[in-house]
């Protein structure tokens, strides 16, 4: 049984999908994505707009870097198994979308992941304010390289009792490859387009 080395966390959920088929057909490159969230207490809850968020997000996001991170790379089978990464956050009702903010985008949260990831691309991100059971999608893209059109891809995770109203969900997600069956080209070599491709053109 792993337990958490970050205090405050009351529960980690961990999802996981590996698709064998689409389309009926078997992928060219298989992969696997994961996500993992940590459901904590909102440090700020309750407090006012004016309150300063810096010095807890310092002590707690680096903390919660390392937790989702490894649990991702145990999982996966090492930081140079993963290919594409993202981020999210919901916030309870008695928070801020802004607290989520102060625990994923800084550099304390994703200066740490990229680095425990081995990647150099920002991450992607999604983030929310919601009751307790919000699914939230988290996009991902290639670590290394964002313009990598065939790893644009999203995960789906739900903590069924979280986050409560003074409770932030903080998660990582993470694959091992591109979509199924990548073949719309790439943002690197695609052609210049503008709105003159729709001159003479019928729905």
């Amino acid at each position: 049984m792993t337990v958490s080395s970050t205090p405050g966390i009351r529960k980690i959920v961990y999802y996981q999908e590996e698709t064998f088929l689409e389309n009926g057909q078997e992928p060219a490159t298989p992969s696997v994505r994961a996500a993992v969230a940590a459901v904590l207490p909102n440090p700020w809850a309750a407090t006012d707009p004016s309150t300063d968020l810096g010095r807890a997000s310092e002590r707690i996001a680096p903390q919660l870097a390392r937790e989702l991170s490894s649990r991702l790379t145990e999982r996966l089978g090492g930081a140079d198994r993963v290919e594409a990464f993202g981020k999210a956050a919901i916030v309870g009702t008695a928070g801020e979308i802004e607290h989520g903010a102060a625990l994923i985008h800084t550099p304390y949260f994703g200066n740490l992941v990229r680095e425990f990831l081995d990647g150099t691309s920002i991450l992607c991100f999604a983030d929310d304010r919601a009751d307790a059971g919000q699914p939230i999608v988290i996009p991902m893209w290639h670590k290394n390289a964002a313009s990598t059109r065939s790893h644009y891809q999203t995960i789906t995770i739900r903590v069924g009792d979280g986050p409560r109203a003074d409770e932030i969900v903080v998660a990582a997600a993470a694959s091992t490859g591109p979509r199924p069956h990548p073949r719309i080209g790439d943002r690197s070599t695609d052609p210049a387009v503008t709105s003159a491709v729709l001159e003479g053109a019928t729905a």
